[in-house]
C-alpha cells in the first residue's frame, strides 16, 4: 500500500508547484507591462504627425525615372553604332592586319623581322 500512495502523492507535488509557477509569472508581468506602458505612454503623446505623400508627387517621379531611362538607351544606342563604325574599319575587318594599327610588311625569308606585338615574323 506504501508503494501505490509514493507516486500519487509525487505527482500531486509536480502539479502543485506547476500551477503555483504559472501564477507567479502573472503577476510579475502585470507589474511589469503596467509600468513600461506609463512609461511609453508619454513619449507616444510628443511624437510629431506626419503627414502622407500625395499620389501626385509619387507620379512625377515615376515619370522623371522613365525620362531618365529614355536617355540612357538613347546614348547607348549612340555607343552601339559608334563602335560598328569603328570595327568596320580595315584594322578590325582585314584579317591581314593580325591586330596591327598598321598592315605588317611582308619581307623576304631571309629579312624577317620578330614582331613584339603578335609574335610572328613579319
Amino acid at each position: 500500500m506504501k508503494k501505490d500512495v509514493l507516486p500519487i502523492l509525487i505527482a500531486l507535488l509536480c502539479f502543485s508547484f506547476v500551477g503555483y509557477a504559472q501564477n507567479s509569472r502573472e503577476t510579475g508581468n502585470d507589474k511589469k507591462v503596467s509600468s513600461e506602458a506609463d512609461r511609453y505612454a508619454t513619449h507616444s503623446t510628443n511624437k510629431k504627425k506626419y503627414r502622407k505623400k500625395s499620389k501626385k508627387s509619387n507620379l512625377g517621379v515615376y515619370d522623371q525615372k522613365i525620362k531618365e531611362f529614355e536617355a540612357r538607351m538613347e546614348t547607348a544606342v549612340k555607343n552601339k553604332k559608334i563602335a560598328a563604325r569603328e570595327m568596320k574599319k580595315p584594322q578590325y575587318s582585314d584579317p591581314s592586319y593580325f591586330g596591327h594599327k598598321k598592315k605588317p610588311k611582308k619581307r623576304p625569308p631571309d629579312k624577317k623581322k620578330y614582331c613584339k606585338e603578335c609574335g610572328l615574323y613579319h
